[in-house]
């Protein structure tokens, strides 16, 4: 059994990732890191790591991004858009980044 852990939100993460399957134009390798870093960000309770956590917080990333990548290659694709549309694709979170 998992011991619980204290879980550290300042706010900025949003509670659901966006599906990416479907999206017109094709999904793009910055919006499946993105997501991967959101999912890993939420499953550890860490937003910003620390030098002693980085490298497994990166690699987390990075093997998330790459199992999210071989899903969506490997599945049929949708007879429709997902309805929401992913935070990268927003003007508003552009505008944030930018």
């Amino acid at each position: 059994m998992l011991a619980a852990s204290p879980v550290v939100d300042d706010g900025d993460m949003c509670r659901n990732i966006t599906t990416l399957r479907g999206l017109e134009p094709s999904v793009t390798t910055e919006e499946i890191e993105a997501a991967a870093r959101q999912y890993v960000r939420k499953v550890s309770g860490i937003t910003h790591p620390a030098p002693a956590t980085e490298e497994a917080f990166e690699l987390a990333i990075a093997t998330i991004a790459d199992a999210t990548a071989q899903v969506l290659r490997d599945l049929p694709p949708r007879r429709q858009p997902p309805k929401a549309v992913p935070p990268l694709r927003r003007p508003q979170v552009r505008a944030r980044l930018a």
